[in-house]
């Protein structure tokens, strides 16, 4: 995109629930920037009249445009809530440089292990004062598909390999983003060969942002071809068809699942993943953004800017990343 630079923006608006912790952090480096900062519902249009750049995961729902707004900062990796046709297609978006990673992961493999040693079912017998011997399979020996190789997918990968579990990896161009890690899948596939693939996993988890080329990528057709596996999405809802699920458990081609995202966020109590007992739901919590990580991943290419470059996390906004 073409952006005048070197931009060097002083007036900041932070639209978080820890906006006194980020503008903290900023201003302790750069005493010279005013900040103001709300809740991002809380956000109003003189806010971004005001403003010169915005900080946020979400954007402000009671405006109707970014006002004086000429860049956003992201606070998280994936960037779909601003992806909206109707935002200036002038205002540079960037992204979180902080790792989500090996948060992730550990909520991957807590799932996985949970599952596996049949933790719930032992907790549900422990308050029936049930004593309930049962068959533990180990983790260690079963096959992971892991759908996104970029800096999530690879955190995955590693945890899963250390754990012994042979893992597969699945990206839109078939190679792992960035050059590390890449010995942690034993094979990477391109996407469009997820439906031959996932009959031999386990385990499929899913860390891709919500994208064009992403949204329905784990449809009812896929899930049909399962036999047996445990679904995992720690990416976004849109890239599963949640509304098959119920189907897929039901029919076996899934044995469980755990579920950190939703197509609508919260949950709708009427949903029939609350009351499955095959299923673990939580809050999109798996990789929580810090008030460190927002402030030097606003720090970093406020830095960029000012030096007249573009900055490394640059959202392409064709791909939606």
């Amino acid at each position: 995109m073409t952006f005048p630079l070197p931009f060097a923006p002083r007036r900041i608006a932070i639209g978080a629930s820890a906006h006194v912790g980020i503008a903290e952090s900023i201003r302790a480096r750069r005493p010279d920037l005013e900040l103001r900062g709300k809740v991002f519902t809380e956000i109003t249009a003189e806010d971004l009249a005001w403003a010169e750049a915005y900080i946020g995961f979400k954007r402000p729902p009671s405006v109707a445009d970014m006002g004086n707004v000429r860049w956003i900062q992201c606070t998280g990796a994936g960037v779909d809530s601003w992806m909206s046709s109707d935002l200036d297609p002038s205002i540079l978006l960037t992204r979180s440089p902080e790792s989500f990673g090996p948060m992730i992961a550990e909520w991957a493999v807590s799932r996985m292990f949970a599952i596996q040693l049949q933790v719930l079912e032992l907790a549900q017998a422990q308050r029936e004062r049930r004593w309930a011997p049962r068959d533990i399979a180990r983790v260690a020996g079963t096959r992971a598909l892991v759908v996104g190789t970029g800096d999530i997918g690879r955190a995955i990968a590693r945890s899963l390999q250390a754990l012994g579990v042979h893992v597969t990896g699945v990206s839109r161009s078939g190679t792992v983003s960035g050059t590390d890690d890449s010995a942690a899948f034993s094979a990477v596939h391109a996407a469009s060969e997820i439906a031959n693939l996932v009959g031999n996993a386990d385990w499929i988890v899913v860390a891709v942002p919500d994208t064009p080329a992403s949204r329905g990528l784990i449809s009812r057709d896929v899930l049909s071809r399962c036999r047996g596996a445990v679904l995992l999405n720690a990416g976004r809802g849109s890239v599963v068809e949640e509304t098959a699920l119920p189907e897929a458990l039901d029919n076996g081609w899934l044995r469980g699942a755990a579920l950190d995202v939703f197509a609508t966020e919260p949950l709708p109590v009427d949903s029939p993943l609350w009351s499955d007992p095959r299923v673990m739901v939580s809050p999109h919590i798996s990789g929580l953004t810090t008030i460190d990580g927002a402030a030097h991943g606003f720090l970093e290419c406020l830095e960029s800017l000012e030096r007249g470059a573009l900055p490394k996390w640059m959202v392409d906004r064709t791909r939606g990343y």
